[in-house]
């Protein structure tokens, strides 16, 4: 009987471990939340946006976007000569609300 005890409570100890993983881990994080906004059609999608404003940085290389779940809004990085150049877009509307330069 001795051999199952350190099985069993290892086994007992399972729902104490995953009770302290982090939120993000079942939320999906910004990922998620992206993901469930846009499910919900709170948010355009992200492709239909950079279709949009990727051409008007003519002359800049394409870098990735972030997404900014408390403003609902989106981050375009672009760099040129070295510089890093962003444009921040209304992920609801898909209009243009900052740029750096």
């Amino acid at each position: 009987m001795k051999r199952f005890t350190a099985p069993l409570a290892a086994f007992a100890l399972l729902p104490l471990l995953a009770s302290t993983l982090p939120a993000q881990a079942d939320s999906g994080g910004e990922q998620g939340e992206v993901r469930r906004e846009r499910r919900a059609g709170n948010v355009r999608p992200l492709r239909e946006i950079e279709r949009e404003v990727i051409p008007r940085m003519s002359g800049m290389q394409y870098l990735g976007p972030e997404y900014d779940p408390a403003a609902m809004a989106y981050r375009l990085k672009f760099i040129q000569n070295g510089k890093v150049y962003f444009v921040d877009v209304d992920a609801r509307t898909g209009r243009i609300i900052g740029q750096s330069r």
